[in-house]
């Protein structure tokens, strides 16, 4: 990977839909130089998916946490089970550490966070971390 493609990828994380053309201009490189890169990156692995990111305020759940897992009585799966039927989750991780696993949960009212985390009870001991705001980045192997 050189930085042409470091730089492809640094625009694509910022703005998915951008044209092949507009990417070329910002790159330096002609619309299908920068469409074959882009094939290339595809075809590696190196970009997976292009995806939307969406605002959970919008969606009514202007309340965002961290919850930290830690699994009672070798319930694993149950857990997992539990977790995969929630459709507020973003993302629930496997980890190492004192916990075992972490996710960020969105809900609209601190009614509805205490109900769920009430019913992580049953397999979990949890730790749950409310969110403010968020610092934006850039992923290290993204910065030039």
């Amino acid at each position: 990977m050189d930085l042409i493609d470091k730089s492809i990828l640094q625009e694509l994380s910022k703005d998915s839909r951008l044209s092949m053309s507009e990417l070329g201009r910002r790159v330096h490189l002609s619309a299908p130089a920068v469409k074959e890169r882009v094939k290339q990156l595809e075809e590696q692995g190196t970009i997976m998916q292009y995806t939307t990111q969406i605002n959970d305020n919008v969606l009514g759940y202007s309340i965002q946490c961290i919850v930290e897992a830690t699994i009672k009585n070798n319930r694993y799966n149950d857990f997992k089970l539990l977790i995969q039927s929630y459709s507020n989750v973003d993302f629930c991780y496997r980890i190492a550490g004192d916990a075992c696993f972490m996710l960020k949960m969105n809900f609209s009212s601190f009614q509805s966070a205490e109900a769920t985390i009430d019913e992580l009870q049953l397999y979990a001991h949890t730790k749950t971390h409310f969110i403010f705001s968020e610092v934006e980045t850039m992923k290290n192997y993204l910065k030039l």
